[in-house]
């Protein structure tokens, strides 16, 4: 069975993502509309608040799905939820998964995740660098 996000991972995705009713370009240059959502965007699309927590929550189903087909090793929900806010930013990493899976040394996690998918059009931009941050810190707070 596969796990939900929890409040938390919802929020901290939510924040992050921020609530675009109009479609917009973010700094990849990819059409995005609501919480984040990518795809079949057009440049003159609008959403209803309903339709934006839909697509939030059929959005969240894939990347919850592939985060319990990486993770081989039991998580518990904050780790879920910061994976997820991961993966539904950055489409998921290998190498993040892998270092999870390892049980690598907590700072290598850290580091590697901190460090890594934080630019965007080729700039590091400070979005990600907070968003980054708050994953891990989600990851690492105890239930």
């Amino acid at each position: 069975m596969t796990k939900k996000t929890g409040q938390k991972g919802i929020d901290l995705i939510k924040y992050f993502e921020g609530k675009y009713l109009k479609a917009y370009l973010c700094p990849a240059n990819v059409w995005t509309i609501g919480y984040g959502h990518t795809g079949d965007v057009k440049s003159n699309d609008v959403i209803t608040e309903k339709e934006a927590e839909d697509l939030l929550k059929a959005d969240l189903k894939k990347f919850e799905r592939q985060v319990c087909r990486e993770i081989t090793i039991d998580l518990n929900q904050n780790q879920f939820d910061a994976l997820v806010s991961h993966t539904y930013n950055t489409g998921g990493s290998e190498t993040l998964f892998s270092l999870i899976n390892k049980k690598a040394p907590i700072n290598k996690i850290q580091d590697w995740w901190e460090n890594k998918y934080i630019t965007g059009g080729g700039k590091v931009l400070p979005g990600l660098v907070k968003r980054r941050k708050a994953e891990f810190e989600l990851f690492i707070e105890k239930i």
